[in-house]
């Protein structure tokens, strides 16, 4: 299965930290230098990112760039343009360059969760605060995590980036650049990546990972439909219409399974019922996936890899993209699908004590004007 951000992408901590040189030395001598060594990684695979990127003009101009490269880059800068002018995000440097990393992935992540729960260990990072992820410019060290990890007796995931955002941090040495990790996803991919990283720029809360990336899906679902409808050819619309039904549909069946391993592990039931019952439901979690992929989903296969792999890791990690969703669509369309309106309002629910932010979005009540205005 295609790597995406809307299920997969946690911005990754170690883009930023490599902007957080000085910040670094100073936790440095704070703690010991126990964490020099992901530090020292993250400064120099985010350098190492910034220095093979290059102006997207320029790739374009190259006679050496592929045709297909070319069209992809110039179709990344009109989604650029557009999430300025329809979505009000910010007009940067970021996304105006292009690198080529020449691998698959541009960070790896390590989450982790409990055997017997699903809330993610979480890591501390001066400026950005906690987060429940751990990212690395190599494979290698993420595998050396998640192992001593699982000795630990954590339920772990460790899973390719293929994007992050700096949340603007880099835009004074070029912005967050195009990477060839993502520039050939189908064009209503590229737009939601592009969107979604972007609003990282917006608004971005100390702590709550839930809300940030919540936030951001919102803002992906919904500046993609706009530029589908203003662009779209009646073959990309099908096959999106095609993509978020299978979206849904896992969702659907991903949230639910969740909530009642939430109910197993909440209950007064020893840790042996407890373990009984979680595998009781992970069996009928990969059935439910097997029914709908015959049934729903023409064979679709794409799904398979995360089902096989399942677990409180993979299962929390969602929650983080999905679980306020629909309180900031119900926020967007009470502003009447005014862009400008919506981020003054999320910023507002930002400075917010985060259990009063999370009330707040939950009573949010939807407007009965269309959220997508001509």
């Amino acid at each position: 299965m295609r790597r995406r951000r809307g299920f997969w992408l946690l911005m990754a901590m170690a883009g930023l930290l490599g902007t957080l040189g000085l910040a670094a030395v100073a936790v440095c001598l704070t703690t010991g230098c126990s964490t020099l060594g992901y530090y020292a990684q993250a400064t120099g695979g985010h350098l190492d990112l910034l220095q093979r990127a290059r102006p997207v003009a320029q790739a374009v101009a190259d006679p050496a760039t592929p045709p297909a490269l070319r069209q992809r880059l110039e179709l990344s800068q009109r989604l650029r343009d557009f999430a300025v002018t329809e979505l009000k995000l910010p007009d940067n440097s970021s996304y105006r360059r292009y690198a080529d990393l020449q691998r698959e992935a541009v960070v790896w992540n390590v989450v982790a969760a409990p055997e017997l729960g699903l809330k993610l260990k979480t890591w501390c990072f001066p400026v950005l605060g906690c987060v429940g992820y751990r990212g690395y410019f190599q494979r290698e060290p993420a595998d050396a995590l998640a192992a001593q990890l699982k000795a630990e007796g954590w339920e772990v995931m460790v899973y390719g980036v293929p994007a992050y955002s700096t949340l603007g941090f880099s835009n004074w040495v070029g912005g967050d650049p195009l990477l060839n990790t993502f520039i050939q996803w189908p064009e209503a991919e590229l737009a939601r990546l592009l969107f979604h990283e972007l609003a990282h720029q917006v608004v971005y809360v100390n702590d709550d990972t839930t809300f940030n990336e919540s936030f951001a899906t919102a803002v992906e679902r919904a500046g993609a439909r706009r530029w589908l409808a203003l662009h779209g050819t009646p073959e990309a619309l099908a096959e999106v219409a095609r993509l978020e039904q299978r979206r849904e549909d896992f969702r659907a069946l991903t949230m639910r399974y969740r909530e009642r391993l939430l109910q197993v592990y909440a209950s007064p039931a020893d840790d042996a019922t407890k373990r009984q019952r979680k595998a009781e439901l992970m069996a009928a979690l990969r059935a439910e996936h097997a029914e709908l992929k015959a049934t729903r989903w023409g064979g679709f296969a794409g799904y398979d890899g995360w089902f096989a792999r399942a677990n409180n890791a993979s299962l929390g990690v969602l929650a983080a993209y999905n679980e306020l969703v629909p309180g900031f669509e119900r926020l967007l369309q009470a502003e009447g699908g005014d862009f400008t309106r919506f981020y003054a309002a999320v910023r507002a629910l930002a400075a917010l004590p985060p259990a009063e932010r999370r009330a707040r979005l939950a009573a949010t009540a939807p407007a009965t004007v269309s959220p997508n205005p001509p």
